[in-house]
Formats: structure tokens, C-alpha cells, sequence
């Protein structure tokens, strides 16, 4: 496909995510929680955070996609991770999981491994140190924050996805996404985006809510990627700063229709 070919598809996908409005459910961190159940609903899907053992198959079973990041993780939370992941295997619902801060720690690495060892996720999105940290050792991050560029991942990324059996979607300037096989960028964004906390887990929801609506995970990546990154540059051109940007990302968000993303898609 042409870059015009892929910005149309991403319009499409978020023409069918308006109209489908499928359940997104997310097990998720305290920090952003509620930051990412808004982001959801402006972008037109609904959201659900559930993490309790007794509920999470269950809700699960009424999910278009689960969304599993480790930003305030306890072995509960994992263990509710699995059970949900597990769930979603069984019924065919995509998985994406944020290793958020894998790498930092020890207790974040296994726990981001334990879940791909356990779970067939479809996609994985994370900066470029996370991700490098679930196939290197020694890969460190600090904290959340990637110490490393996206195309110092570049090399590596295609034989993990292959790997690991998943798409893998690495954030940053310029995002890149591949299966192994295939291998596409997307270079919508803000240097604002990186400024308020919680864009990443964001983009991570936003890729699940894609995930309900299109089949093909690296279309449904980089779709959702564009359409963020679009948001990020039309809400910073109304920001004075990170405390303005914040809401203009989710009115930007809300307001964007299908032919802007057509038009404004910068996937190649």
C-alpha cells in the first residue's frame, strides 16, 4: 500500500470505530486511569476498568479488545492480567500489552514477560527501551522514559516480533511498527505529547479501541498512531503549554473526523 493508501485506511478504521463503538477493557494504572477512560470516550468507544479475579473473565467476554499495562503493578494485577489475557485468547478478543517501565526493574521485566509467556498478545506498544528490555539483557530504562532512540530498536524489533509471535509498535519521534515481516512508520506527533503524563498508556488504549474494529494489527497500529500523533499536532497548535495541551489533546481528539485523518495520516 501507498502512504495516501494507508492514510485513507486509517480514516476508514476510525469512520468503523464511531460507528461500532465497541467496549474496550482495561486493566490498567492508577495514574492514568481516568485520563485514559476519558480519552476513550472522546474518541467515541466505551471504556471499562475492571481488575478484580472474581470479574475479569467475564467483563472480558463483553470486550471488543483488553488492554493490560503495568504502570502500577502488583502480582494481583498481574495475576488478573493472565486470567484476562487467557480469557481473550479463548474467545479470539486482541490483547495489547504497555510494559510500562520494563527494564527499570526487576519485578516489571518478569511481569511483562510472564504475560507474553502466558498470553498471545497481539500487539505490544511501548517506548524503545521497553520494548528492547524484553529481549536484551542488560536493557535498562529510566523509569518510564525510553533511554533509547526507536531506531536503535529498529534492528532488533522485527526478529523480537517474530520472536515473540506479536506486533510490536515502538513509540517515540517517529513510530515504528512490524510483525516481523512487515514494517511501517508513522510520523504524526508533538514534542508536547511527551510533556503531560500518561500519552503513552493513552496510545496503548487508543491501538485497543483500533485492534476491535481492523484485523490486521499492524494496519490497526499504525492507524491508531496517525490519529493520535494528528490529534497531539492540531491540540498543540492551541496550547500554551503542557497544562493547556492536556485538554486540547482530548477536544482534538473528539473533533478530528475521518477525511482529516485521510488527509493528515503521515503513515509510510
Amino acid at each position: 500500500m501507498s502512504e495516501r493508501e494507508f492514510a485513507k485506511k486509517a480514516g476508514d478504521n476510525l469512520e468503523l470505530l464511531r460507528v461500532k463503538k465497541p467496549l474496550v477493557h482495561n486493566i490498567t494504572n492508577y495514574v492514568v486511569m481516568n485520563w485514559t477512560a476519558n480519552i476513550l470516550l472522546a474518541i467515541g468507544v466505551s471504556p471499562v476498568m475492571a481488575h478484580a479475579h472474581e470479574e475479569v473473565e467475564e467483563m472480558t467476554s463483553f470486550a471488543g479488545a483488553l488492554v493490560l499495562n503495568i504502570g502500577t503493578l502488583t502480582p494481583y494485577w498481574i495475576d488478573s492480567m493472565v486470567i484476562a489475557g487467557k480469557k481473550a485468547n479463548a474467545l479470539k478478543v486482541p490483547v495489547i500489552l504497555d510494559p510500562v517501565g520494563s527494564g527499570a526493574t526487576k519485578l516489571r521485566t518478569d511481569s511483562a514477560k510472564r504475560i507474553l509467556d502466558e498470553v498471545l498478545v497481539t500487539v505490544v506498544r511501548g517506548n524503545a527501551s521497553e520494548v528492547l528490555s524484553l529481549a536484551q539483557k542488560g536493557s535498562h530504562t529510566k523509569g518510564v522514559d525510553s533511554i533509547h532512540r526507536v531506531e536503535e530498536a529498529a534492528e532488533s524489533a522485527s526478529s523480537l516480533a517474530t520472536e515473540l509471535k506479536t506486533v510490536l509498535a515502538i513509540t517515540g519521534a517517529v513510530d515504528l511498527i512490524t510483525n516481523g515481516d512487515q514494517v511501517l512508520r508513522v510520523s504524526n506527533g508533538h514534542e508536547l505529547m511527551g510533556c503531560v503524563t500518561g500519552t503513552g498508556c493513552a496510545a496503548t488504549a487508543i491501538i485497543g479501541a483500533f485492534l476491535a474494529v481492523e484485523p490486521d494489527a499492524v494496519k490497526a497500529a499504525a492507524s491508531a498512531l496517525a490519529y493520535f500523533g494528528l490529534a497531539g499536532e492540531k491540540a498543540a497548535a492551541k496550547a500554551d503549554g503542557p497544562g493547556s495541551f492536556q485538554p486540547a489533546l482530548l477536544d482534538a481528539l473528539y473533533n478530528i473526523k475521518a477525511e482529516h485523518v485521510s488527509k493528515g495520516a503521515k503513515i509510510f
